[in-house]
Parts: structure tokens; sequence; C-alpha cells
């Protein structure tokens, strides 16, 4: 079977709740021509999320900052990786504050690629972002999607809490670090990656500044169990995270990993209702669910 026979035999077996409208042609083309234009990148289009026409129905988008190729290779993510990154868009802050201007954005996420090349990581670029929109756009909440910060020579736990620390003290209202997936299966899924280094970092933000809310989000239909799945979740209360996402993984390509389990949107209730009975003060849980779903919104899922 080649694998263009593979792949369409992949997409014919998903199940029916994972096809949904991308949203409005005009809302996407509107986006994607003013982040062309300035040349910056958001996840909503490189990771081709399924509710990317929502969000920004709903003025919210995710800004992927310093460049769209990643320094780690994690086996589930549709992002470039495996050559090398480019350099740092000194403009990019400012091009990020003028599309959430023009878009009218009210709830802005910004995330960035793994950045281990970088002397901090990349944190100070997060924050000159943070400090640009708000010149212009003063009532828009930002929230950030942080990697772990960990990579680079002889970085450490210090050097890692010094990056953290930078972006706490720029205020954000939600800290995000996601981990992503169980314990068990953090090596092969999250290449690179620690999950105690992951709740870690969760545990630094409240450390540092309790008043920030915390959140985390995992990819199911990777293997794991229910049972790990609670077991996860319990670990991420412990570190007094706030907010969790539960999302069906979806392959991106034949060079991803396959998927083990389609969760069903029954399952996903339960899951959510378990996560709300854990003391969650904000689930969102469901197959198409994304790290950045209802970002802007409190309450029930």
């Amino acid at each position: 079977m080649t694998s263009a026979h593979e792949l369409k035999s992949e997409i014919a077996a998903m199940p029916s709740w994972l096809r949904r409208s991308i949203g409005k042609a005009s809302e996407i083309s509107t986006v994607q021509r003013i982040i062309k234009q300035r040349q910056i990148h958001t996840i909503c289009e490189e990771g081709r999320c399924p509710n990317r026409g929502e969000c920004y129905a709903q003025k919210t988008a995710t800004f992927l900052l310093m460049g769209p190729t990643c320094t780690r290779s994690c086996a589930f993510c549709q992002v470039d990786k495996g050559h090398a990154p480019m350099a740092l868009d000194q403009e990019e802050p400012q091009k990020v504050a003028e599309a959430v201007q023009l878009l009218e954005l009210r709830y802005v996420v910004l995330t960035s690629v793994a950045r281990d090349d970088l002397a901090d990581g990349g944190a100070s670029h997060f924050v000159k972002t943070m400090e640009t929109i708000r010149q212009f756009n003063p009532e828009t909440q930002i929230e950030v999607l942080t990697p772990d910060f960990w990579g680079g020579a002889g970085v450490g736990e210090t050097g890692q809490k010094q990056r953290i620390a930078m972006i706490v003290n720029a205020k954000p209202a939600c800290y995000n670090h996601n981990v992503e997936t169980v314990r068990r299966l953090t090596g092969p899924v999250r290449r690179g990656a620690k999950y105690d280094r992951s709740l870690g970092v969760l545990a630094t933000v409240k450390e540092m500044d309790a008043s920030i809310a915390t959140k985390s989000g995992l990819m199911l239909g990777h293997g794991e169990t229910q049972a790990e799945i609670i077991e996860t979740m319990g670990d991420l209360r412990a570190v007094n995270c706030d907010r969790l996402t539960l999302g069906q993984y979806m392959r991106p390509s034949l060079a991803h990993l396959p998927v083990q389990k389609y969760w069903t949107p029954a399952e996903f209730d339960q899951l959510g209702n378990i996560a709300e009975e854990m003391g969650f003060s904000h689930v969102r849980s469901g197959p198409l669910v994304r790290s950045s779903y209802h970002a802007g919104e409190e309450g029930d899922r």
C-alpha cells in the first residue's frame, strides 16, 4: 500500500465526531492576510487547528513567536523541525501588536517553538512581545504557553527558574505549559521533555506568584489508560494547576506517531466531570479541544 493510500484510509477511518467545518472562509482569510503581510506566524495555521475559524470569530488567536522551526522533535507535533531555526525577528513584537490591534483581539495567546539555541530560551522575547501588545492594546488580555525553558548548555534548574521569572514578572493573565501526555508515554511522545520537569514549571509559577492562573493540557490517543489520565490530572492539581484542556490527538502525517485510540465524546465528558470534581476551575474536554480553545472564557466546559 502506498503512503498516499495509507493516509487516505486513515482519514476515512476517522470517527464522525472529528469531522467539522473550519468556519467562515472570510474570517479565516482576513487573519491569514494580516499575518502573512507581517511575516508572522500563528499556531492556529502552523498546527492546522480545526477550531481556528471559531476562535477568530471570538476575537482570539494564538501567535507562534520566534519562527516556525522548533529545536526539538516531538513525535506528535505538526510544527516544523529538523533544521536550523531562523534568526530572531527583532520587529516581531511590533508586528504582533499591530496584528492584535487590526484584528481587534480581546484575548491573545503567545506561544513559541522551543528555542534551545537562544541564551535565555526566548523568555525575553516573550516579555518584549507582551509589553508591545499592551502599548497598542491595553485592554487585551495575554496568556502565555511556554516551553519548559530547560534547553541550552548548562542551563539547569537555576537558569530555568530565571527564565520563568522573567515571564511571571510580566504578569500574564494565565501561564500555560502542557504536559501533553501521561508519565509513561512522555519519552516516546515528547522527545527532549520530562514529565516532572513540566510539572516543575507549573509549580514554579505558583511559587513565584500564586495570583497567576496556571493551565496545562493533554492530547489523548497515544495509548494512555483512563487511570493514567486521572493520575496525571491529580499530579497537576498537586502543583496547584488551575485549568485543564483535554483533546484528541490526530496524526498530522504518516511521519508522526499513529493514533492508538479515538476517545469518544462521552469519554471526554466523563473525564471533564472528573477534572471538575478534582478542583480544576476551568475545564475544556472534548475531541476537538486544543490548548487555546476558548482560552478567554471562564466557566464550564
